[in-house]
């Protein structure tokens, strides 16, 4: 009987800790960092929610940055690369949607720059080709990193989806909160509320409580408009914006081009489309 309990409890024990010893590996809410002291990567995941009869994974990519350093917003402005994602090593995965956090403007030596200065998530909609079977997202990303010199930094990851709540929800959470919401002249806060055309120059009015900063981004990724300056004129509890229409790919005009123009203030911000008569 003795011998019995010895081996039950041995039994349980050796169960026990391969359960701990597998669990992460079944139940990961991250991947490793990839990276280097200035810099790193890695996968997130969270809990999955329903659209109608769709269900869609939730996960993220988190670039860790040193002090000082800075990286880059889907559209970099006057210098920089905006960071470059490639998921096609993924396994049962049908689309991936990269949903991006409202960024600062960067000042410095070389102009203006459009980022982040601090760490930062990128939220990811994830849709599977087969919803009964698990999801391995695979990243590849390129990036470019900067202090006072700016280097090209790249990173890999890999990460199964269960679906399940995660200990990175709230990351999650919060940098969904950070990703401005689409909406028309007039609507959110802050609000973009009048749009003119002035010859070479658009004028963009916009009020909110607090510090505003504004970015426009042409129809393409090879249009590379001017980061909008503040200027005088505005009506009274307004601030006005001003850009050029410069920086137009070979051969195109700004005549009927829908520009995208992104207003900040603090963690509030919106996106709203603009067509140019």
């Amino acid at each position: 009987m003795t011998s019995d309990k010895a081996r039950a409890a041995l039994i349980f024990s050796a169960n026990l800790v391969l359960l701990v010893t597998l669990r992460p590996a079944l139940a990961a809410d991250a991947s490793s960092w990839d990276g280097t002291e200035r810099a790193a990567v890695r996968l997130i995941a969270g809990a999955a929610r329903t659209e109608g009869a769709a269900t869609i994974q939730r996960a993220g990519i988190e670039i860790r940055l040193a002090p000082g350093w800075k990286t880059y917003w889907r559209y970099p402005g006057d210098s920089g690369l905006p960071p470059r994602f490639d998921f096609s090593q993924s396994r049962n995965v049908k689309s991936v949607t990269v949903r991006w956090p409202a960024p600062q403007r960067l000042s410095d030596e070389s102009g203006v720059s459009i980022g982040y200065k601090h760490d930062v998530v990128f939220p990811l909609e994830v849709t599977a080709q087969d919803a009964g079977k698990p999801v391995m997202l695979a990243l590849k990303i390129d990036y470019a990193v900067c202090e006072k010199i700016c280097v090209p930094a790249d990173g890999k990851a890999e990460l199964t989806l269960s679906g399940q709540s995660s200990a990175k929800d709230w990351k999650l959470a919060a940098s969904d909160m950070l990703v401005p919401r689409p909406v028309k002249i007039g609507e959110g806060t802050p609000s973009i509320l009048a749009v003119k055309r002035d010859g070479s120059r658009v004028l963009v009015d916009v009020a909110a409580p607090g510090a505003i900063e504004l970015f426009a981004e042409g129809p393409t990724p090879d249009w590379a408009l001017p980061v909008p300056s503040p200027v005088a004129g505005a009506p009274a509890g307004q601030q006005r914006f001003a850009f050029e229409l410069d920086g137009l790919p070979p051969g195109a005009k700004p005549d009927g081009a829908t520009l995208t123009l992104t207003a900040v203030a603090g963690e509030q911000a919106v996106e709203v489309p603009y067509r140019l008569d």
